[in-house]
């Protein structure tokens, strides 16, 4: 009789676990435990041999999953002195905290208190955060920075970060620039904000933006005195024949996964924005980092690096609280844009610029991100399969990169309506007409990147079972 594989410890059955993935699945399990308070501070997990005997699994499964959540944090493990959760911090159940209302006009309804699946897009897997990793290069960087380095730094960046961020953008985006090319910001909203007053500085008042495009951005622009002018977008990218159309003399875009249809521009649209006669182009590259079904489409800027300004960060690849980005504008606008970084802040914070670029320099940001590109995958899938069977009839796109996707309802459909249900029923959901100024067709963007495949499997069945109503 064959032996039945389990464990005392959590009710662990890996016959529940899907064929491929057995360490998402355990690393899923124990991280779960812990957030709802069945893994109290300070208890010990079985030994790495003991479990993976008892689950009838490599030994490599459950050291990798181990490892994971000691990278977010959760949990403490040294040779000899086993494995052990550790404290958490203490956060509020259900309800996710709102900004100002006066930080942008885009709707952010909360859900009701108790248990909800947040699918709102833009928003990485935070727990993937490689805390052990960062807090090493850290502690590394404290020990061998000198005491003039913690005083006012350069405004345009630490130059150690300058010079790691430019041969990696290179090789990653086929930027071809130097280090005194890149301007170090807090986060694209920062570029953008920099950029939007030197063009009204110009006496430029309007810009285009991609409709449906990102709400937070066209709010950002027209805050600094920009008024957006909306242009379709199709599933080429934006068309280019509007743009020209629309007069506004610069634009807004995400080229290469674009916010929140999911599409690339397409070869021949890019030749055509290359021809086309405005003065700026702002590139931004918010989640390229993330490709599952195609190959990485280079960025823009190499094309006409004296018409495109180039705005990164690594608030979807580490975690927004950071605040780091780039920029790497024309050089003609750079003097001015360092002025205004310098009269804003002296300069972005450099202890963590120095630990971002021991983490390039180390190979320890790529090798981050190609783990979390294939947990996002995997979490993509979960969400993806229920969505496809369930609902045959709608439209899914953006999965082949990127942290969320777009279902396209018949017309029909209320999606503002459609969200507020959801919302009650637990999951909240952007609706795509509140990333549209333009008229179009109705749909829910729903973001991926911050649960396990069990709750995404569950919210996709919440939005199946309410879509049908």
């Amino acid at each position: 009789m064959d032996q039945v594989a389990g464990a005392d410890f959590l009710q662990l059955d890996p016959t529940t676990a899907p064929a491929r993935g057995l360490t998402d699945w355990l690393a899923d399990a124990l991280r779960t435990a812990i957030a709802d308070g069945r893994l109290a501070s300070g208890t010990r997990f079985p030994s790495t041999r003991v479990l993976a005997a008892e689950l009838a699994v490599s030994r490599g499964v459950v050291v990798e999953a181990y490892r994971r959540l000691a990278d977010e944090g959760l949990v403490s493990g040294h040779a000899g002195g086993g494995t052990h959760v550790l404290t958490q911090p203490v956060r509020p159940s259900g309800v996710a905290p709102a900004p100002p209302p006066s930080v942008s006009r885009l709707p952010r309804p909360r859900l009701p208190v108790g248990e909800g699946i947040d699918l709102s897009p833009g928003v990485p897997d935070l727990s993937a955060f490689p805390r052990s990793t960062w807090l090493r290069a850290e502690r590394a960087v404290l020990a061998e920075t000198a005491p003039e380095d913690l005083g006012y730094g350069d405004p345009r960046g630490h130059p150690r970060l300058r010079a790691a961020l430019a041969p990696w953008l290179g090789r990653t985006r086929g930027l071809r620039i130097d280090p005194d090319d890149i301007l170090v910001v807090a986060g694209v909203a920062q570029a953008v904000a920099l950029l939007a007053q030197q063009l009204r500085g110009e006496g430029l008042d309007t810009i285009a933006v991609e409709d449906p495009g990102s709400r937070g951005a066209v709010d950002e622009l027209e805050y600094w005195g920009l008024r957006p002018v909306p242009v379709p977008v199709d599933e080429d990218g934006i068309r280019v024949d509007a743009l020209a159309a629309g007069g506004a003399p610069t634009v807004f875009l995400t080229p290469a996964h674009q916010f929140p249809t999911g599409v690339v521009l397409g070869p021949q649209r890019r030749r055509e924005l290359l021809e086309w006669d405005g003065e700026l182009i702002i590139e931004d590259d918010y989640d390229a980092e993330y490709r599952y079904d195609r190959a990485p489409v280079p960025a823009m800027h190499p094309s006409a690096p004296d018409r495109i300004a180039y705005a990164g960060s690594t608030s979807k690849s580490l975690a927004p609280a950071l605040r780091l980005g780039w920029l790497v504008a024309p050089a003609q606008r750079h003097p001015d844009l360092v002025a205004a970084k310098h009269a804003t802040d002296l300069g972005s914070p450099t202890v963590p610029q120095l630990v971002l670029a021991r983490l390039l320099e180390s190979g320890e940001y790529d090798r981050h991100v190609r783990l979390v590109r294939a947990r996002h995958r995997a979490r993509r899938d979960a969400l993806l399969d229920v969505l496809s069977v369930a609902m045959p009839a709608a439209k899914v796109s953006g999965v082949a990169a990127g942290l969320h996707l777009l279902v396209t309802l018949p017309e029909t459909v209320d999606d503002v309506a459609l969200a507020d249900e959801l919302r009650d029923a637990g999951v909240l959901v952007h609706p795509v007409s509140w990333h549209r100024r333009l008229p179009g067709a109705p749909g829910l963007v729903l973001g991926y990147a911050s649960h396990p495949p069990d709750r995404l499997r569950e919210a996709a069945a919440r939005i199946v079972r309410i879509a049908r109503k």
